[in-house]
């Protein structure tokens, strides 16, 4: 597996050495020269376990990684998670529901990022870094908590949380700030997402920070899903969910289903993509926002443009004007011409924006844009859970009430990407419950209306003692950090 930039005709690199820089040195996104293709095997229905789908699915995108250690990184994973079956299929109704919160920390991202430090560590052996890594994460709620509990305690590891501090769920919040372990750092910022992930960018990819970083002996690297290394491993529920979906005779008669997905930035509905790249029977995505449908816009005119009001909304994670890996698309749109990819991400940098050309558009022709706001999602929660008893999370809330105005092509599977006990004020409000206390109250309140448990993941997180509870300007990030990998904090 050869790895190049969006942005530059720099030579290729392996996905061990892509996974340890994130980002490339001139700020592009890390692409394979060609994608791998599935074992036939796999695209069959016979019950095998999610361990060997995923590695399955996983090891060519890693093969200069030890075989045996990799399938072991992935067994070991997936043991985190609570279902036997990872990423089971769930029913609302009659519609399907691939469910992937069940995992440390409640959301998708533990899908990749409890095999992520793993991924490091073999690959830092590989290559011989001696340096140690400092893995930086923007975050909207969901990918700080879930890499923080990845990486907590791990050797030759440090770990840096950037998160909206207005922007997260108390649920979200407290799943970062309680973090106590040594090589953890958490920082909010007054401002948004895009705040938080450009000042991540510039850590990761100007030569100032990159080279303060390295003098103080560590190698800065991303956690988010602009690493390959966190967007591979989410390839592989989709083809998990394709042979679920064939063993119930959900496709459609050419053996394709489409999917619906809440996204923000890009990367868990990027990841159904390059399945259907990988040979996996999907046949188009609906890419569903809030009111920061930016995304949704860009889709239906081909034009690009943050220039607008940025919203908090009641799904937070998807609170994103500026979707990074939507440039991975761009670059195929551009006919993988990187001086075109890097002239409209310069654009965006520069004007706020960017437009397609015709020709140009017809990559984006298998995906469709669709919005709720939250009135609509709200509205949704009751809906589904009056009438099939199922709870949805507002992310996952969004993405059907979308689905429903744009309506099905096919056999349409709804991706969950949180627990709505994440979100249980929100949640509990939309299905008529009186509001009571705070947000963990509303945990226990919704648990005992919809007769579930509280899910263990937040056991004990009202309790524990918030270590984490800095919140500065972004143009002081850079100082925090520094100052803390120097010991003088």
């Amino acid at each position: 597996m050869l790895l190049r930039s969006t942005r530059s005709d720099s030579p290729p690199l392996g996905a061990d050495r892509a996974l340890l820089e994130g980002l490339a040195p001139d700020g592009g996104l890390y692409v394979p020269l060609s994608f791998p293709i599935l074992d036939p095997a796999l695209l069959r229905p016979e019950t095998r376990p999610y361990v060997d789908i995923a590695y399955a699915t996983i090891a060519p995108w890693f093969d200069e990684l030890p075989a045996a250690e990799l399938r072991a990184a992935v067994a070991r994973a997936a043991a985190t998670f609570d279902d036997p079956l990872v990423a089971p299929l769930a029913m609302a109704g009659d519609q399907p529901v691939l469910e992937l919160f069940h995992g440390p920390t409640l959301a998708f991202k533990d899908l990749a990022l409890t095999l992520f430090g793993d991924l490091l560590a073999m690959a830092r052996k590989k290559v011989g870094l001696r340096e140690e890594l400092l893995v930086i994460v923007a975050t909207s709620g969901d990918t700080g908590s879930a890499a923080l509990s990845g990486l907590e305690n791990r050797e030759g590891i440090k770990v840096v949380a950037i998160y909206p501090a207005k922007g997260v769920s108390e649920v979200q919040r407290r799943q970062m700030t309680t973090r106590s372990a040594s090589n953890c750092l958490v920082l909010g910022i007054d401002g948004n997402f895009d705040d938080a992930q450009r000042t991540a960018k510039r850590l990761l990819s100007e030569a100032g920070p990159r080279k303060a970083i390295l003098e103080r002996g560590f190698s800065p690297c991303s956690a988010n899903s602009i690493n390959i290394g966190r967007l591979a491993p989410q390839v592989a529920y989709y083809v998990h969910a394709f042979r679920e979906l064939l063993a119930r005779g959900f496709l459609d008669p050419e053996g394709l289903f489409d999917v619906a997905v809440p996204s923000g930035n890009f990367g868990n509905v990027l990841a159904a993509r390059y399945a259907k790249q990988m040979g996996a029977g999907i046949g188009s995505f609906l890419v569903a926002t809030n009111r920061n449908r930016v995304l949704a816009d860009f889709l239906d005119a081909g034009v690009y443009d943050r220039n607008r009001a940025f919203h908090v909304t009641t799904s937070p994670s998807m609170d994103i004007l500026v979707s990074s890996n939507l440039e991975r698309v761009i670059f195929e749109a551009a006919g993988r011409n990187s001086e075109r990819t890097a002239a409209l991400m310069a654009d965006l940098a520069t004007r706020g924006r960017y437009e397609l050309r015709a020709g140009e558009r017809v990559a984006f022709a298998d995906f469709r844009g669709s919005s709720a706001d939250e009135k609509e999602c709200a509205e949704e929660i009751r809906h589904v859970f009056d009438t099939t008893g199922y709870l949805l999370d507002p992310h996952t809330a969004t993405a059907s009430a979308a689905l429903r105005k744009a309506g099905k092509l096919r056999p349409t599977l709804l991706v969950a990407t949180a627990s709505p006990f994440k979100f249980a004020g929100i949640v509990s409000a939309a299905i008529g419950l009186e509001p009571r206390g705070d947000e963990f109250e509303a945990v226990e309140a919704l648990a005992e209306r919809a007769g579930l448990a509280v899910p263990r993941q937040l056991t004990g997180l009202r309790e524990a003692v918030e270590c984490h509870r800095r919140v500065v300007a972004p143009e002081r990030i850079e100082a925090e950090i520094l100052a803390w990998l120097s010991g003088s904090e």
